[in-house]
This record gives structure tokens, C-alpha cells and sequence, in this order.
């Protein structure tokens, strides 16, 4: 069956859900809090603002088998926007088959028109099969830690 990678939509946010959760589990991290309507929300212009998530969907027929979530950025040193790629998941079973690599070249595709000539991302330390592939990609590591912080009572 071949593949397809398209621009997620609405139609898709139960199949999308669904990897964000193998994902999550994948990447041993906490579950997510993502939810249908969150996604629905991030993803789909409503009002005058713009959306704040792009998302790409990888499907073999009817089944939803990776995806790559992006979000516009800046960069203060280099004065200029950037994306950063913050999930790209390919289903168990259809890894090694140009999934990830048909998902990227959609992000890459969109960089282009959109005029953005950066894309950064990161990957858990462990994973060194993603860090080959995006090695393969032509893209470069770069050692820093990542840190997060939750607010209290926010």
C-alpha cells in the first residue's frame, strides 16, 4: 500500500492522538496531557490568530502510522524564525521504510515556501537510531541540556 503524508486534519485528531500516546510511551515520558479538543484547538485556526501547531499525518490507507508536529519560532541570536520540530513518531512496524523521511521532506517543503531556513529539534540521549537517521538527514547534534519547569500553582 503506499504511503501518503498530508497536512493533518480535524478528521484525524482521534488517529493523531493516538500516536501522541504510543509516542509518549515510546519516549518512556509521563503520560500526555493531550487531548482532542487541545489538539483541535493548537492545531485549527479559529479566530484571527493564527494556529499554533502545524502537524503532518503519514497514513497506508486508512491507517494513521507516524506524524511530525512543528511550531513557528525565533531565534534571538540569528534574528530570524525558525521551526522547531517537536515530534516526529513512526509506528512500530513501519519504521525503516522512508516514514520519517517522507514526514521530514513535508517540513522541509514547508520551510521552503514558508522562507524559514532553519528547523531544529532534539531527540532523548538514548535514542540513537533517531540520531542516526537525522544524521542521515545531513543534520548536526548539538550538546545541550534540556530543561523544563512547571510553575507552581499555575
Amino acid at each position: 500500500m503506499s504511503l501518503e503524508v498530508r497536512r493533518a486534519a480535524p478528521d484525524d485528531l482521534a488517529a493523531l492522538l493516538e500516536l501522541v500516546q504510543a509516542h509518549a510511551a515510546f519516549e518512556r515520558a509521563r503520560p500526555p496531557a493531550a487531548t482532542r479538543a487541545g489538539l483541535d484547538a493548537a492545531l485549527f485556526e479559529r479566530s484571527a490568530a493564527p494556529a499554533h501547531l502545524l502537524a503532518w499525518i503519514a497514513a497506508r490507507g486508512d491507517t494513521a502510522i507516524g506524524y511530525l508536529t512543528a511550531t513557528r519560532d525565533f531565534s534571538t541570536w540569528r534574528c530570524a524564525p525558525f521551526l522547531h520540530m517537536d515530534c516526529l513518531y513512526v509506528a512500530e512496524g513501519h519504521r525503516s521504510d522512508g516514514v520519517g523521511a517522507s514526514l521530514f521532506a513535508a517540513l522541509l517543503d514547508f520551510a521552503r515556501d514558508a522562507r524559514i531556513d532553519e528547523i531544529q529539534w532534539q531527540t532523548p540521549h538514548w535514542n540513537h537510531r533517531a540520531a542516526r537517521f537525522y544524521r542521515r538527514l545531513g543534520a548536526t547534534g548539538v550538546g545541550k541540556l534540556r530543561f523544563r519547569y512547571s510553575p507552581p500553582g499555575i
